[in-house]
């Protein structure tokens, strides 16, 4: 890639002023990201600051006064001529040019979507794998995403943050907006996206755009949704082979977030099968309530054999 940049983008010196494209410094910036890809929004956003300066390290951009940073100027001036030098190149997955992927970079499907959905983590059977939790190996990216109605909210918030002091100009450039990209495949591998109304809980791994639920999100994924872990019967063996180590984490987690029926699963299999024993579990098995319909796994029949304690249907083989 160096030596593309290189060629494309060697500065002139006019009048003992270093002078460069604005397309040449849009491709060095691009160089010393750490993402795998770049979307459209992303392109654009650079583009508009290095627009707005004038200015790429010690050298001058050059620019016609009469430019404006239009979407079409940004088309014709920046994104193709990228593309020709195959600095840039679009990606099949992603539909009208609006993913692409950057020259040199190491593509892994996990950090693309956390890339492209900026509010977007890992979760469920694949953030299982990532904690070593499991040794099946997902078939599918388990992708967690907020509500469509939050989403735009949360977009809304980083385009005003991103183009602080330029909002009302990047608005009567109508450059393109941070809107939510669909994709169901990543470099053949089958995307799931799931949208909860619940903020989740995720950590950033160091060195890359992953984003993962935390350990104690993850086992409360597990009771939350088991189908998206491998079903319920794997989620027990999980909880038995590793929910000692984590007791703490996933206690405090179900304690803040939690539903009634998701702590009194949690209870069960803490309490009964693993003997741990904490105030906060007594203290969710005061609160349990009767129902016909609170079942140790949710997807199973209901069973007449149920736990007088945590009044759940103890509906599976343990």
């Amino acid at each position: 890639m160096l030596n593309v940049l290189r060629t494309f983008s060697i500065p002139t010196r006019i009048k003992g002023i270093m002078q460069i494209k604005i397309a040449a410094a849009l491709a060095r910036c691009l160089s010393e990201l750490a993402q795998p890809v770049v979307t459209d929004y992303e392109l654009c956003l650079t583009f508009f600051n290095l627009f707005q300066a004038k200015q790429y390290r010690e050298s001058v951009i050059e620019i016609d006064k009469r430019t404006k940073p239009s979407q079409k100027y940004l088309k014709t001036n920046v994104i193709t001529p990228l593309i020709g030098l195959g600095i840039i190149l679009s990606l099949s997955d992603f539909p009208n040019e609006r993913v692409f992927q950057i020259l040199g970079k190491q593509q892994d499907a996990e950090d693309i979507a956390c890339t492209v959905d900026p509010f977007a983590y890992i979760s469920h059977l694949s953030a299982m794998a990532y904690h070593g939790l499991t040794n099946r190996l997902p078939k599918v990216i388990y992708l967690s995403t907020p509500s469509p109605k939050n989403w735009i909210k949360f977009a809304n918030k980083k385009m005003d943050k991103d183009y602080s002091g330029h909002f009302k100009e990047f608005l009567e450039y109508r450059l393109p907006k941070l809107t939510r990209i669909y994709f169901s495949t990543i470099l053949k591998n089958k995307i799931f996206r799931y949208s909860s109304v619940h903020q989740g809980a995720f950590k950033h791994i160091d060195g890359r755009m992953l984003r993962v639920s935390t350990i104690g999100r993850t086992f409360l994924d597990m009771l939350r949704k088991p189908e998206y872990c491998g079903s319920m019967y794997h989620v027990v063996d999980v909880y038995k082979n590793s929910g000692e180590q984590y007791s703490k984490l996933i206690i405090d987690e179900i304690d803040r977030h939690g539903t009634n029926i998701e702590k009194a699963r949690a209870g069960y299999l803490l309490e009964e099968i693993l003997k741990i024993k904490d105030n906060r579990i007594d203290e969710w098995a005061n609160n349990v309530q009767r129902g016909g319909s609170r079942k140790l796994d949710p997807k199973q029949p209901y069973r007449e054999i149920y736990s007088e304690r945590w009044c759940i249907s103890l509906n599976m083989d343990l």
